[in-house]
């Protein structure tokens, strides 16, 4: 019987957990509301590229943390890479890159926000990738919250979301009740 009321509390919770994240992801704002710059970024447009310094067919890592949308970074020496909010993207250095060049990676903001971050290309091949990297701002630390993983939350979302936990808590109320009714009868 207490394995019973544990079950039920346990469901209890998660629906009230569940039915409270829509206020949560109300207090920022209504989801793909435009919002130029990051909460908690320093300034508009932080971009970085890690490492600094590559060799020709070596992996480069980008992000755009001061971004809170999609971003592309762009150079004549890699494919267009888009970025999304809050992660990181890589990409592989063209082997035909000229050996000791400097090359200007573009990044974009979808609201706007643009800046370039300077690539060097090594002078030989390295078979591990170097430790320094250009950083444009210092890092900020992880941006805790639900970032991109939710598309949108419209109102039949959450309404259909809510059906389902209710639903769910309706269902094992009726186990509960009919196995207790079935004790009582032995």
């Amino acid at each position: 019987m207490r394995a019973i009321r544990a079950a039920s509390t346990v469901l209890l919770g998660a629906a009230a957990l569940a039915l409270a994240a829509p206020l949560a992801v109300a207090a920022d704002g209504p989801p793909g509301a435009p919002r130029p710059q990051a909460p908690r970024a320093k300034q508009a447009g932080d971009f970085v590229i890690s490492p600094g310094t590559v060799a020709p067919g070596g992996r480069i890592t980008l992000s755009a943390p001061g971004c809170a949308s999609t971003a592309t970074a762009s150079a004549g020496i890699f494919d267009t890479v888009t970025i999304a909010p809050g992660s990181s993207a890589t990409a592989a250095v063209d082997l035909d890159a000229k050996r000791g060049a400097v090359y200007t990676v573009s990044f974009n903001c979808t609201g706007g926000i643009s800046n370039t971050v300077d690539l060097t290309i090594s002078g030989g091949a390295t078979s591990t990738p170097t430790a320094s990297s250009t950083l444009l701002n210092p890092p900020r630390g992880v941006q805790g919250g639900l970032g991109g993983s939710i598309g949108s939350a419209d109102a039949w979302t959450m309404a259909a979301g809510g059906a389902m936990v209710l639903a769910a808590a309706t269902g094992v109320v009726l186990v509960v009740r009919r196995r207790s009714a079935e004790g009582r009868r032995h």
